[in-house]
């Protein structure tokens, strides 16, 4: 698996652009990259800080010396009470919660630890996953959250997740304007009570290009932009961004002249959510892939392949690949520069 460098900064430079001109914070998700070298160069970028998806991600990345981590995950277990403590002790985190039984557990782990916690409240805009699910309900979690003695509410967030794939582009600015209407509903409701909403948290890379418009938000988690990958571009239209993790293969065999296979199969490049791109060998398609090999369909020129020939793939979601690896092979004019580890490697939970 490998990472075009020049290509990685470009991505993250044309990004952090885009919301410095329209005054927006960004707190990019680190959920697919999983990579502190990364977050790194996101927050010299300009970013606030980085998401995560779960503790362990922010454990990794706090040690590596990121400070501001949002946690935009609902967490239980007293386990994951007394890591959320020891994290606190090191970074600055805010926690997200929406339920009353989470915010009592977070309540109860940071009195003993004797800190105080920054906590945001999940709207569920429509996804249907997580999230208080009601304006009013988002009021009472709020009060509750507010009359805590070591939380501190500081904000909502909500997920657009549901719209990321709809091809009418019309449509798709409408509806994800109506979801983030339910987010600025609440923080005007929420500040009529007299306490302040300061972050107001969306925004995924497949919808990115219309939450970041939109005058609710204060801050966007999208992430997969700094990769990119065939769902994002070819499925939710997201074109500006380049291509900078691509999975080298090689053909391995050659069972009739319009098919080759190569040694990449689901065990390294992700297809569930749209098929690899072959990069550079016009007439080559993935056809499918089984655990450790991958079917390519030639016409033309590609018919040229030959057993050893190397080929670059495009994984067909980005996420879904890199948790499949090590780490990173950076490259620089075509050239092994570096290796980066994926520093939370088997670190699940």
């Amino acid at each position: 698996m490998c990472i075009d460098l020049d290509r990685l900064q470009r991505n993250i430079q044309r990004y952090s652009q885009s919301c410095r001109q329209r005054g927006m914070q960004w707190r990019p998700h680190a959920k697919g990259h999983q990579s502190p070298e990364i977050a790194r160069r996101q927050i010299e970028a300009g970013a606030l800080g980085i998401t995560c998806a779960k503790i362990a991600e922010a454990e990794v990345m706090a040690a590596a010396g990121v400070r501001d981590i949002l946690i935009a995950n609902q967490l239980a277990g007293p386990h994951k009470m007394r890591r959320l403590a020891a994290l606190r002790a090191i970074c600055d985190p805010i926690v997200t919660v929406d339920h009353r039984d989470q915010v009592d557990a977070i309540e109860a782990a940071m009195k003993q630890s004797g800190q105080t916690l920054r906590a945001i409240i999940e709207v569920d805009i429509g996804l249907q996953r997580a999230g208080v699910p009601q304006v009013e309900q988002t009021l009472e979690l709020t009060r509750y959250v507010a009359d805590q003695s070591s939380l501190l509410f500081v904000g909502i967030m909500g997920y657009e997740g549901h719209l990321l794939t709809l091809p009418d582009q019309q449509e798709k600015s409408r509806r994800v304007a109506e979801a983030l209407d339910l987010l600025q509903d609440c923080r005007r409701q929420i500040e009529n009570t007299g306490l302040e909403c300061s972050i107001v948290s969306a925004g995924g890379t497949g919808s990115y290009h219309f939450s970041i418009e939109h005058p609710a938000v204060t801050e966007l988690q999208a992430g997969g932009w700094v990769f990119m990958d065939a769902f994002y571009r070819h499925v939710c239209q997201i074109d500006e961004f380049e291509n900078a993790l691509t999975v080298i293969a090689t053909v391995v065999g050659r069972p009739a002249r319009d098919r080759a296979i190569i040694d990449a199969g689901r065990k390294s490049v992700n297809g569930d959510l749209h098929a690899p791109l072959v990069v550079g060998r016009p007439g080559a398609t993935v056809d499918r892939l089984s655990a450790e090999h991958g079917w390519l369909q030639l016409a033309d020129e590609a018919q040229s392949l030959k057993i050893g020939d190397r080929v670059e793939l495009i994984p067909g979601y980005g996420d879904f690949t890199c948790v499949l690896y090590d780490g990173y092979h950076v490259l620089r004019n075509r050239q092994v520069a570096a290796f980066w580890p994926i520093s939370t490697r088997r670190r699940s939970l």
